[in-house]
Formats: C-alpha cells, structure tokens, sequence
C-alpha cells in the first residue's frame, strides 16, 4: 500500500480477482506453394482473391497454389498467409549466331553474337499439365538458419496466429510427414492433407499418411473451373476444406465437425464413392468427399488420421487446440507472481469463468457446468517441493461434445392388439 504522509482523498485502481481469457482465430491457413509471380520465402498476410491476384498472380500450370487459395476464400475462407516457394528461373545456355558484316574493303566477315534468352518457362506449362514442381518436398521442409533465414515450414514458426496448414496437392511421403511434424511440434494447428489424384489399383489400396492427432486427410480431387485455361480441371481439395473450416468456425464453432458441408466451387469429383467403399476408407481416417443428388457435394467426414480413439475426430482436436492455446496465452500474468494459495484461486477463478463461456457456447457436453469440466489448483497438486521448484500446476478437464456420426432410427411394427 502507498504510503500517505497528506491528508486527503486517494483514488486507487485495484485489479479484479480474475482476468478475462479470450479465444484467439481458429481459421488462419498458412498456405505453402508455387505462387505465378511475388515474394518468394516470405509469409504474406492475404483476406481476399484480389489481394491475392494482384500480389501473387493467379491460377497457374506451375503448381496447385492459386487453385487452393481460390477455393479457399470461395469457401468461406478469410484470412491465409502464402509462402510463395518458387525458385530462381534457369537460364538458357547462350548460344552463338553468326552474322556477316562489310569490312573497309567491302570483303564479308563473319561476327558471333550471343543470345541472352532465359529459360522461363515450367516443364508442366509445355506438357499442358497443372503439377507442382519435383523438388517441392525440399522446398516444404525448408532450413533454419537463423532469424532472417528460415525457409519452408521454418518460416510459418514466427506467425502464432497459424491454426492450419496446407500444401495443396503435395502428396509426397516426406512432405506430409514434415507438415505433421510441424504441425506437432507447435502444438495449436492442424494439417490438411491431399490424397493422390489417381489410384493405381482399387480403392484399398489407397496410400495414408502417418498416424497423427494433428492431421485430416481427404479424397478425392475435385472437378473446378480454371478460369485462365477456361476449361474445368481435377484440383486437389485441401484448399477448398480449409475453407469450410474457417465457415464452421464462423457460423457455428469449432466444436462443430467440419462435415455435411457443402463444397463450393467443385463441380463434380474424380471419384465417385459408393457406401460400400466409404465403409474401407471411413476407418481409415480418410474423410470422403461425396456427390447426393439433390444436395450437391459435401464434405461426408471429420476424422483425423490417429489410431487414438480419444482424437477420432478433428473438430475435437481443434477445440482443444482453441482452449489450450487461448489459456496459454491468457494465463501469462501468472509468470513471477507469488506462488502461494492466493495466486491459485485466482488462476482457478480465471480458467473457470473461460471454460464456463465455452460451456454456455454448446462447445462442452454437460447440463451443469460441473459435469462439462472441472479445474483444480489446489495443494495436492502443487506440494511444498513442487513450489520450491517454481512450478504452479493447474489441473482442467473438459467433456467435449463430439460429433453423432451415426445416427441409428430403431423402427419395429407396432402391433394393433391392446
């Protein structure tokens, strides 16, 4: 307390016992691609398909990029960073022209000119194919050489507001592996993952990334329209998902599955899936995309691609990220102060009054608030040699409302006897 020596009136501002937790974005993607044109190795803040054409160009045949940030924004995306990974163009070896001259006497001479044309032009633009570059998996993993000099993945480390990552139509082993691992290593975001666009045998034998909490895998590609070629082409989803992310998470929640939603831009499916063999996939963790008459394309599931039932199901793993993430960053104050009894209540209070607008919110499944989460910090969990050691441990627990994936009608017939 001051101490006063004068006479008088003070006025003295006291803090609150708790202090407010607020849930940051759950729907900013970090893209990673082949941009036309713009910043290359650098995350780019873009909110709209103009922003976009007018920084990066757009649709192109040298990589899947500006297909994915199309759909995106088309699907109720807002906000992206692009990380444009597109390289240094070759240039063409110079080659020698000959080209003759009068001399004083008027006797021809032959003179060598060299040509400086650069080879500029992808390999997928002479074929006519939409495809990115060979190499993309090494320009995905990226280095870490210091502030300044991060690239791929590494670049995405600096921007906390990332909660999902995508590198459309990347199907490389490596590289999904690397996003995943990114992706786990910062703890609050998911990957979106791209299936290949053609099976080579039947539908079993679909290739599947690692096993993952924090990764979604979906199939198949989808029929859009490229506005460039003026023609439609098969296009790999993730950018398109991300999208109906970021409109679940605005019109609904996250706790919300990303589900029976209807995919906007797609205009037919490279596959079209039976039940039969949703029913092989499905378990899989791979999340079909399906045509129904009379609904149009959906999205037609919302698992991750862990074998860990308790993380079955994607909007339940973003919910947690949400929550952890929003604690993490709103708890802070806690840092340095005084680690006894009063200091506890106050954490406890705090996360009490987040966790219990969530709950009103429908993101927690219970009719009271204690049967939807509990919090604990209390002496058992923080005894006198934990405190010595200048820990203070918080204890919460959550009862996530997951998604009904089946919903099973009973139905017998009723006998007329009384």
């Amino acid at each position: 307390m001051p101490n006063y020596q004068t006479p008088g009136v003070y006025v003295e501002e006291v803090e609150s016992g708790s202090k407010p937790i607020e849930a940051g974005a759950t729907n900013i993607v970090g893209f990673l691609g082949i941009a036309e044109k713009g910043p290359v190795n650098e995350a780019v803040l873009v909110t709209n398909w103009t922003q976009y054409t007018k920084t990066f160009g757009g649709m192109h045949k040298a990589g899947w990029l500006g297909h994915a940030v199309y759909q995106f924004f088309q699907n109720g995306g807002t906000k992206c960073y692009i990380n444009n990974l597109a390289e240094p163009m070759a240039q063409k070896p110079k080659t020698e022209v000959k080209t003759e001259k009068n001399d004083k006497n008027g006797k021809k001479s032959e003179e060598n000119a060299v040509s400086t044309e650069n080879a500029q032009t992808p390999q997928a633009e002479l074929d006519g194919a939409i495809r990115n570059p060979d190499n993309i998996a090494k320009l995905i993993i990226g280095k870490d050489e210091g502030v300044g000099k991060r690239s791929g993945l590494y670049l995405f480390d600096e921007i906390q507001d990332i909660s999902i990552v995508s590198a459309p139509g990347v199907t490389d082993p490596a590289a999904q592996d690397a996003i995943l691992s990114h992706c786990e290593r910062n703890r609050f975001r998911v990957a979106v993952l791209d299936s290949p666009e053609t099976l080579a045998g039947g539908i079993d034998t679909m290739p599947k990334p690692r096993d993952s909490i924090m990764g979604s895998y979906y199939f198949p590609w989808i029929e859009m329209y490229d506005v460039v070629q003026d023609k439609n082409v098969y296009a790999p989803p993730s950018g398109g998902i991300c999208g109906i992310y970021g409109r679940v998470d605005g019109a609904r929640g996250v706790h919300k599955a990303p589900a029976n939603e209807l995919f906007r831009t797609a205009l037919g499916l490279k596959y079209n899936l039976t039940d039969a063999e949703q029913e092989l996939l499905n378990p899989k963790g791979v999340n079909c995309i399906r045509s129904f008459p009379g609904r149009g394309i959906r999205v037609w599931g919302a698992r991750t691609i862990s074998s860990n039932p308790e993380w079955r199901y994607v909007n339940i793993r973003r919910l947690f990220c949400m929550v952890e993430q929003a604690i993490q960053n709103g708890t802070s104050w806690v840092v340095f102060e005084p680690n006894t009894k009063d200091t506890w209540k106050k954490l406890a209070r705090t996360a009490t009054a987040f966790l219990l607008n969530i709950w009103r919110d429908g993101m927690l499944v219970g009719d009271t608030p204690e049967q939807a989460f509990y919090v604990r910090c209390d002496e058992e969990l923080n005894p006198p040699e934990s405190v010595d050691a200048g820990y203070v441990v918080c204890e919460i627990g959550l009862a996530p409302a997951k998604p009904a994936e089946f919903v099973v009608f009973r139905i017998s017939q009723k006998s007329n006897e009384e």
